[in-house]
């Protein structure tokens, strides 16, 4: 009875370990759901997601890191918008220019933020899927819409950049040569349409077939790298320029002189506002890290850091050619700055700046037809930036806390999201009517 008794005592012990094993093992994984590998196929989500390990990871993905993240997302916001940012310098003056790029920094961040916690709090991982949460069906489908709008219309700026940089423009009346047009002279497979051919089918194309964000962590290092390059650039020629006496005096207000002038200063708000634009990335950045709980501390980062380097940018840019820039600033960078290796140091700024093409594609052709037939960054910029991408980073948001699905909002989140809306709207018509009036005048002026 003894020798049984002990034998059932050394089973019961195994048993519980074994138990506690399993448990210790259970832990760890509910604990770390990025650790759980399942097999990917043609039918495998693009992103994988943490919420369980139900459901299908991508093969051999622990998340990506702070730096990535930091990284792609600053890819986000640092685009086509840069090269625009001197030009509307020359708009508001320096000084008025500059505090505006914080001001919108500022909402920005305010913005996502509200978006972050509501997406939270209605357990989904997208921002097409907050919008449902709250507007149902109607709302994920206007949101998409808005989507399909921005990103055509700022592939279409990125396209442009592309063109203005290795074919010239003509967009102000004034032709300035491109990079290829510079070495080699006129020729037929250096014109704008068989550049842009090339460069959609060998560069868009390709980087359009990655699957996930993370996969474009170097380029996005790249780019982000590249653009400081071109900021060092800059920041030099104006030194050398200032000790050569060749920097004047900027504005530091905005030059009113009659009610059209005023009208035309709200158009820097939709160029403002797509340089920041960022909102429809956060969630599929976030869904990528290891560690969720990180994207807020990554979105400060990234808007903190391309906050510097617009300022910057803007800076050296309206300081180097002034009320000449160019609404590409990458146009004027065509003429003789009045320095040494000054066509040398052109060229350096223009062909680093075509890391635009590294940027997502979608609907290739009719970005390509877009590019060839539209003249200038700033027409683009106008339409899509105040309209749907207005809509992506200020009035949805807003509008997703103003519903208040799960009746989380606080006073103070309610009254900053009217003021949002209102400034956004009231801002943006303005913005279309003053540019729906110029141009009007401009085919008014060539028709006669």
């Amino acid at each position: 009875m003894k020798v049984k008794a002990r034998e059932e005592e050394k089973l019961s012990l195994t048993v519980n370990q074994q138990e506690k094993k399993t448990m210790t093992t259970d832990s760890k994984q509910t604990k770390n759901p990025r650790k759980c590998k399942q097999p990917i196929n043609e039918e495998s989500p693009l992103l994988p997601n943490q919420r369980g390990c139900d459901e299908q990871a991508v093969q051999e993905f622990n998340g990506a890191s702070f730096a990535g993240a930091v990284f792609n997302l600053s890819t986000t916001i640092i685009g086509a918008g840069i090269m625009a940012l001197p030009a509307t310098m020359k708009v508001l003056g320096l000084g008025v220019g500059i505090g505006m790029i914080i001001f919108v920094a500022i909402l920005t961040q305010a913005s996502v933020e509200m978006l972050l916690r509501f997406s939270k709090v209605g357990k989904v991982v997208s921002f097409g899927g907050v919008m449902g949460d709250a507007f149902g069906k109607a709302g994920k489908v206007v949101f998409q819409l808005c989507i399909l709008v921005n990103n055509l219309g700022t592939l279409i700026v990125y396209t442009i950049i592309i063109g203005d940089v290795l074919s010239g423009t003509s967009s102000t009346g004034v032709h300035h040569a491109g990079v290829l047009e510079g070495w080699f002279g006129e020729h037929w497979w250096n014109g704008r349409t068989f550049v842009l051919l090339v460069t959609t089918i060998f560069v868009f194309a390709p980087l359009a077939s990655l699957k996930r964000i993370d996969s474009l962590r170097y380029t996005s290092a790249l780019a982000v790298a590249l653009a400081v390059v071109f900021l060092v650039i800059t920041a030099g020629i104006v030194v050398i320029k200032f000790f050569y006496g060749g920097i004047s005096m900027p504005r530091f207000l905005p030059n009113v002189s009659n009610i059209a002038s005023v009208w035309n200063l709200f158009t820097v708000v939709p160029v403002l506002v797509t340089a920041f634009i960022c909102h429809f990335n956060v969630h599929t950045i976030g869904n990528e890290l290891e560690d969720s709980s990180l994207i807020q501390p990554i979105v400060q980062t990234s808007l903190a850091l391309c906050s510097s380097v617009y300022i910057l940018t803007s800076l050296f840019g309206f300081l180097l050619f002034g009320d000449s820039t160019h609404d590409d600033v990458l146009a004027n960078f065509d003429t003789n700055l009045g320095i040494p290796y000054s066509y040398l140091l052109n060229d350096i700024v223009r062909i680093n700046n075509c890391r635009f093409a590294l940027s997502t594609i979608g609907l290739i052709s009719v970005v390509f037809v877009g590019a060839n037939f539209i003249p200038s960054i700033w027409d683009v910029f106008q339409f899509s930036g105040a309209t749907a991408t207005v809509c992506i980073g200020f009035i949805f948001p807003a509008a997703i806390a103003l519903r208040d699905r799960h009746q989380i909002a606080t006073r103070k989140d309610k009254i900053f999201s009217v003021f949002m809306i209102g400034l956004a709207v009231f801002s943006n018509v303005i913005a279309i009517y003053s540019d729906t009036t110029a141009l009007l005048k401009q085919v008014v002026s060539h028709g006669a």
